[in-house]
């Protein structure tokens, strides 16, 4: 095929008709990378989960685990960056003078992933001034550890993969008052972010907690996503 046919097919395909198409694009690679119809993210979901179904129900051990606190969950984290933090042990509300036998130890643990948006199939004049919008999305789990057990941080960086053009942060407070395991969605549409993007830097920690066994805080369905539209 030539590449106006490829073009074509893309045009197609995606409903590109109002966007710039410039004849040096190899438009045979981008309808391969399919940019418009995929998940750009990698293994978006490491525990092997969906949203259609409700989380896993924890496991209780039969013997307490007494051995040293672990601060990182079990899963497929290939395609991730992670690092793990532990956090002080909180003391608060407990009375002067009480016996303290043993604390819950907290940690976050952290996963992100970078998308070069260039090297997935889009290309400089749709980024700059068609400007598609960016969809994120995330679900998590309502693990009822903490009051605040989900973080997301998502960037849109220049092509120094450095220089912030526009970015989202979520930080949501858990209502521990009624008992709740479902996921929870979370989302954010980047538009109009102005030029110069090339790259989408999504980051987000969910919150873990040692006491007598470890206890994490699941995700599924992570996504970027290009829509063809403005």
């Amino acid at each position: 095929m030539s590449s106006e046919q490829w073009k074509k097919r893309c045009v197609d395909e995606w409903g590109l008709q109002d966007a710039p198409l410039p004849d040096s694009v190899d438009w045979k690679s981008v309808y391969e990378s399919k940019p418009f119809s995929r998940n750009l993210l990698k293994n978006s979901s490491p525990y092997g989960l969906t949203k259609d179904g409700p989380p896993p129900e924890a496991d209780l051990p039969e013997e307490p685990d007494r051995g040293p606190p672990r601060f990182v969950p079990e899963g497929d984290f290939s395609g991730w960056t992670t690092r793990s933090e532990v956090l002080p042990y909180d003391s608060s509300g407990i009375p002067e003078g009480a016996v303290i036998c043993q604390l819950p130890q907290a940690s976050w643990f952290t996963m992100e992933q970078v998308v070069d948006l260039k090297a997935v199939g889009l290309w400089e004049e749709l980024l700059d001034g068609f400007q598609p919008e960016i969809v994120i999305q995330d679900w998590y789990e309502e693990s009822q550890l903490h009051k605040f057990i989900y973080q997301l941080h998502v960037r849109l960086l220049g092509a120094d993969n450095t220089t912030v053009i526009a970015e989202h942060t979520v930080n949501p407070t858990e209502d521990l008052s009624i008992y709740s395991h479902n996921w929870k969605g979370v989302s954010h549409v980047f538009s109009g972010y102005g030029p110069g993007v090339r790259y989408v830097h999504f980051l987000h920690r969910l919150k873990n907690q040692f006491l007598n066994g470890f206890w994490n805080t699941m995700f599924t369905g992570s996504s970027v996503m290009i829509n063809p539209n403005k």
